[in-house]
């Protein structure tokens, strides 16, 4: 008794053609590169992600194909999201703020051999071009009244897809091929390329869409901040059309008065890193305005300061889901939504809860295991390495030579406890964390408490060498434009939540922060300006 149910291949293809098939009048409307506001939907989408991969097809680009494109949130960007893979080929997203020889190896690396490039983001493509030997087309995502001045030997976008018959089908492919690629953004070395497959994407967006992750349904209008280039784009360009919610794409203006004009445009659901949220609260103060529509907003890609959280949803009635995931992981591994144990609590204690990362779906596996590889428990206190797997979680780095897993579990680098409800809380990356005498200390959770103080912008914490305690803890500190806080008010502030050898031993201030490609701050970086400075612990 077996192969009593249909082969049906788990496609990206499919997710379109679903959209367009059951939901082909739901809006996707995108801030455009040039500048208008305009409107398409499903059915327009998928009709032009076909003529892209027909397109796509006539230029000799297919199965074992990467093509790469360098763009902002648009309904263009959703069409090539879908055209590229529709041909057969792996979508390979470009991060337009990586140093120009990052993006030279990633694409060499990647093999891409088209380019897709939105028009403020010619001139990047064009200073490396020379560089690029196996890029063969470059396609400038406009119409012909846009075109721009370039060396390059481009393609219109909008011409060359409206010279497609669209009498084409999506080329075959297996469902474990290649569909994306997007590479981490490499805090030591190259930068390492995950490929997403088809059969992961479909999977993952599946597990993203349920009711106690992003709780996804075709009544409700979703804005990915989040780029698309960061991480899977967080697979919401997979599990809107998935169940045929409506899409507003903020394009390249993500200034707080612009997100602003785009969420009121009848937004329930968004995503975002915290330092946008940040951003957007203080213009929500300064000009007394509300959100008329916004129902829940995830924030992930680092720590989400409690304050963000409280104001969100005491003051403006948003509900706010902290979530977790890795550019290996498709990238969600957990949402912080309440589950009955957490429903019962009164308000403060929900918010510690909030404070965690969540919990994962079905099809994330995690654990906590100690340097030796031994399992923690789950008690909220132990404090581990985090492993994870799950089908849309990385086997294997691109061209790599050894597995990225030990006995089938990825080492996400982070350190983690895990509470007796399943909530992960993520307390450091397992290279930031401070061991001071041999006790761990969570820079975050110093980090979070810093940023409480009503005079500071942005907070740091790293270790520094000590002779006797090996490291110890230092802050370093953002001030808030026309703010001048004292150390001892920041120390002060932290050691309400702290033991008294986890407060750190001081306060330095700096006019900014290094941060990583993809925003983070770099704690790389900022050891390293401390080193070269010469830093020294007080006494």
């Amino acid at each position: 008794m077996h192969n009593l149910m249909q082969d049906w291949p788990l496609l990206t293809s499919s997710i379109i053609d679903h959209a367009a098939r059951y939901h082909p009048n739901r809006q996707v409307i995108t801030r455009s590169v040039e500048g208008p506001i305009v409107e398409s939907n499903y059915a327009q989408i998928r009709d032009k992600a076909l003529r892209v991969a027909q397109g796509l097809h006539r230029l000799g680009l297919g199965r074992g194909d990467a093509v790469g494109v360098m763009a902002w949130n648009t309904g263009r960007h959703m069409e090539i999201w879908y055209g590229a893979p529709g041909a057969g080929a792996a979508l390979h997203t470009l991060n337009p703020r990586l140093f120009a020889d990052q993006l030279v190896y990633i694409i060499n690396h990647a093999e891409d051999k088209a380019l897709f490039i939105d028009l403020d983001l010619v001139p990047v493509i064009e200073a490396i071009a020379d560089k690029l030997p196996l890029v063969r087309h470059y396609i400038v995502m406009t119409d012909a009244a846009h075109m721009p001045e370039t060396s390059l030997d481009v393609l219109c976008y909008e011409e060359w897809v409206a010279g497609q018959d669209g009498d084409f089908s999506w080329v075959q492919v297996d469902e474990r091929d290649a569909c994306g690629i997007c590479y981490t953004s490499g805090t030591t070395g190259n930068p390492k390329g995950v490929v997403y497959t088809h059969r992961s994407n479909v999977l993952h967006a599946m597990a993203e869409v349920q009711p106690d992750m992003l709780g996804l349904s075709s009544s409700e209008r979703v804005m990915p901040v989040v780029p698309l280039f960061h991480a899977n784009g967080w697979s919401i360009g997979y599990s809107a059309p998935l169940t045929g919610a409506s899409m507003v794409m903020p394009g390249r203006d993500l200034t707080p008065a612009a997100l602003f004009e785009m969420l009121e445009l009848g937004v329930s659901l968004t995503a975002a890193v915290p330092t946008i949220w940040l951003l957007l609260l203080q213009y929500l103060e300064a000009e007394a305005k509300s959100l008329s529509t916004l129902k829940r907003v995830v924030i992930g890609g680092s720590s989400c300061p409690r304050a963000v959280i409280e104001t969100f949803q005491q003051k403006y009635g948003v509900q706010v889901l902290h979530a977790w995931g890795m550019t290996e992981m498709s990238p969600l591994g957990t949402v912080c939504s309440f589950k009955p144990e957490v429903l019962e609590m009164d308000t403060d204690a929900r918010v510690d809860v909030q404070e965690t990362t969540g919990h994962p779906p079905f099809s994330v596996d995690l654990k906590i295991t100690d340097d030796e590889g031994a399992e923690l428990p789950w008690d909220g206190q132990a404090q581990g390495k985090l492993w994870a797997r799950g089908p849309a979680v990385v086997g294997r780095y691109l061209k790599a030579d050894e597995l990225a897993t030990v006995d089938g579990w990825f080492d996400t680098g982070d350190v983690a406890t895990i509470d007796p409800n399943g909530y992960m809380a993520i307390t450091d990356r397992s290279k930031d964390v401070i061991k001071s005498g041999g006790e761990w200390i969570s820079s975050i959770e110093l980090e979070n408490a810093a940023i409480a103080h009503p005079d500071v912008s942005e907070a740091a914490a790293v270790g520094v060498p000590h002779p006797k305690w090996d490291e110890r803890p230092v802050l370093i500190i953002v001030r808030k434009a026309g703010c001048d806080p004292s150390a001892q008010s920041i120390l002060d502030l932290v050691a309400k939540g702290f033991a008294k050898w986890q407060v750190p031993d001081d306060v330095i201030f700096m006019d900014e922060i290094p941060h990583t490609a993809t925003g983070k701050i770099s704690k790389l970086q900022l050891r390293q300006v401390l080193k070269d400075q010469g830093y020294q612990l007080p006494g």
